[in-house]
């Protein structure tokens, strides 16, 4: 080796190790600086000619696991989705009560119950009408109170979409925005480790936000999909698009065709301009965002329903009879002229077959409601017929015909507004029941039934409209009949003429046994009991039922929240014992690198003095 290529050699040591001892101060500098990966260079040995080597840095690399890094950002989706939930969940069981407090749904509906006992007992008390008065107002506005605080919790799902949307947007920019500048870099550019570190950063954030797939590129780069597969971000970021509701009210809820939905959507537009909606096609399946379209669009709405299914239960319990229609040969007569918006008439019949089949044939105002579906009714056998009544008895018929005349059943007008329900023969069935329930719209009408709690001013009916169900929002809306607060004594007078006797525990009995004795059907649409086989008890057994499954599902989002916290936490010690700055690695590296650096300088001096020597010969 000569002396140059001597030189050579030593110099491009110092040079290599100059470039090393820079990187580990870079290292030690930022050990305690969020979101940074250690760095190490790559060193190759170079050669000139047939003799004499050097050594070269190929590249700067970070000490990264790119598939921990990876699960990690997996795992990071799904721990934010269920932090969320769980505590939502707490907030919601918040809204019950503890069960058995002053202050708890099922509190407030026994002191209701009791309260009625006592007026059973003492029907001409007016101190038990009117703390009979006092305890379903408290239990009317018990619910009105959880519709509100159920609502304001949507709204702020509503608001967290928004606000992770502004900063997904965000993170979106500044990852296309860096792969821009990491496009000209060179791989022994240490600046360009630093920006990789940033647009990590930012990645992680999109993580928590949404699930998504990181695909590595050329130069440096990288591409972001959703889980699902839609680009994101490349070199130029797609835009997401939210508009938040504002105040969220029990009626507004998402619906996949834009003209039905009361609430915003999340859509997608690429560099391109194609629009894509994310919430309508699944593309956003984790995530803080998830958590939030989930808790505003399902858990919620379906907390909702279960408080309506209460309030509208209790109200139908307390207003609705039902009446048997009258034999005639080959069936049944029915008077349908008491019937309201919402009321039903029932029909059971036996086929040839021996087959037995139920008919619900509910009265709709609004015929831009029909027709209805079978989940109209809680009952799954039922099939159901929504009718419009406008036209009078002969037009009911005429629909009913129309509809059900293949299954056997002829209907008539014989007069008034009786409907008549026969067998017609073809195909030979046998009509077994004919009844109609109708609601009590008067305190006086003759009957322990009674409109006790309203929807506004009027009697709850169970209307059906192209709006939707009465039911939707009503705990909200939910009060006690003004003029039974006006005059308590209604609790006890049912009839004027002939004047209810003095004493006479009719209707507080009947509104007692309603309470607590009745059997009553309640919609699976609202999460309890199922769509073949809907919960089936009292009111108070109702309660109970949602209060414990409320509460078991607020368990398991805590444990989901707990057992994702350890999965969180286990990969983000093992992707920082391989990426995090270990400052006895470094100073161990630096302790290595000043040997290398003190014998290439030694070199360098010896070299140099021979040369010296060669000189003065």
């Amino acid at each position: 080796m000569s002396l140059t290529q001597a030189l050579a050699t030593s110099l491009s040591g110092l040079t290599a190790t100059q470039t090393n001892l820079s990187i580990v101060a870079g290292n030690v500098a930022n050990a305690q600086t969020p979101g940074y990966i250690a760095q190490s260079a790559v060193q190759v040995a170079t050669a000139s000619g047939d003799a004499g080597a050097g050594v070269s840095i190929a590249s700067i690399n970070r000490l990264l696991d790119q598939f921990v890094q990876q699960q990690l950002r997996s795992e990071s989706s799904g721990g934010a989705y269920a932090d969320l939930r769980a505590k939502f969940y707490q907030q919601l069981q918040q809204i019950y009560g503890q069960p058995g407090s002053n202050t708890s749904l099922d509190s407030a509906f026994n002191n209701f119950t009791t309260a009625v006992q006592a007026l059973s007992t003492s029907p001409n008390s007016s101190a038990a009408q009117s703390q009979t008065i006092g305890a379903a107002q408290a239990l009317a506005q018990q619910l009105n109170n959880a519709t509100n605080s159920i609502q304001t919790l949507r709204g702020q799902a509503d608001q967290g979409i928004a606000g992770d949307v502004q900063q997904a947007n965000n993170a979106l920019q500044q990852i296309a925005s860096i792969n821009q500048q990491l496009a000209g870099s060179s791989s022994t550019d240490s600046t360009a480790a630093l920006l990789e570190n940033q647009r990590d950063q930012y990645i992680d954030q999109l993580a928590k936000l949404m699930d998504i797939r990181v695909v590595q590129g050329s130069n440096n780069q990288v591409s972001v999909f959703t889980g699902s597969g839609t680009q994101l971000v490349g070199t130029q970021a797609s835009q997401l698009n939210f508009s938040p509701t504002g105040t969220v009210a029990a009626t507004d809820q998402w619906n996949a065709d834009p003209t039905k939905s009361g609430l915003g959507t999340i859509t997608l537009v690429s560099p391109a301009g194609d629009s894509v909606d994310l919430v309508a096609s699944g593309g956003i399946r984790s995530g803080e965002i998830s958590g939030y379209l989930n808790m505003r669009d399902s858990v919620l709405v379906q907390a909702q329903g279960q408080i309506d299914e209460i309030a509208a239960q209790m109200s139908k319990a307390l207003s609705d009879t039902t009446t048997a229609g009258a034999t005639v040969a080959g069936g049944f007569d029915a008077d349908i002229g008491g019937l309201s918006n919402g009321n039903t008439i029932q029909v059971s019949y036996t086929d040839g077959s021996n087959v037995q089949h139920n008919i619900t044939i509910v009265r709709v105002d609004d015929p831009s409601a029909l027709p209805l579906s079978n989940a109209a009714t809680a009952n799954p056998n039922d099939t159901v017929v929504g009718v419009d009544f406008s036209g009078g008895p002969a037009s009911v018929v005429t629909q009913l015909n129309t509809a059900l005349g293949a299954t056997g059943l002829q209907f008539s007008n014989p007069s008034g507004t009786l409907l008549e329900v026969v067998n017609s023969g073809s195909p030979a069935i046998t009509v077994n029941a004919v009844s109609t329930t109708a609601t009590a719209t008067s305190l006086t009408g003759g009957s322990g039934a009674l409109p006790l709690f309203v929807d506004g001013a009027t009697a709850f009916t169970g209307a059906i409209t192209s709006a939707g169900a009465e039911s939707t929002g009503y705990a909200g809306r939910i009060s006690v009949n003004s003029a039974l607060i006006a005059d308590p004594k209604k609790l006890v007078t049912y009839q004027t003429s002939p004047p209810t006797p003095a004493g006479d525990a009719t209707r507080p009995n009947f509104i007692y046994n309603q309470l607590v004795n009745a059997s009553l059907e309640y919609s699976p649409a609202a999460g309890i009991g199922g769509a073949a086989s809907p919960f089936q008890g009292t009111l108070s057994a109702y309660v109970s039922q949602m209060v414990s499954v409320q509460s078991i599902a607020a368990n398991a989002a805590s444990n989901l929240q707990a057992g994702q916290d350890i999965v969180v936490n286990a990969l983000q010690t093992r992707f920082n014992s391989t990426s995090a700055v270990s400052i006895d690695t470094e100073m161990a590296h630096l302790l290595t690198l000043q040997n290398a650096y003190g014998a290439n300088a030694r070199v360098m001096s010896t070299v140099k003095a021979m040369l010296d020597a060669l000189l003065q010969m």
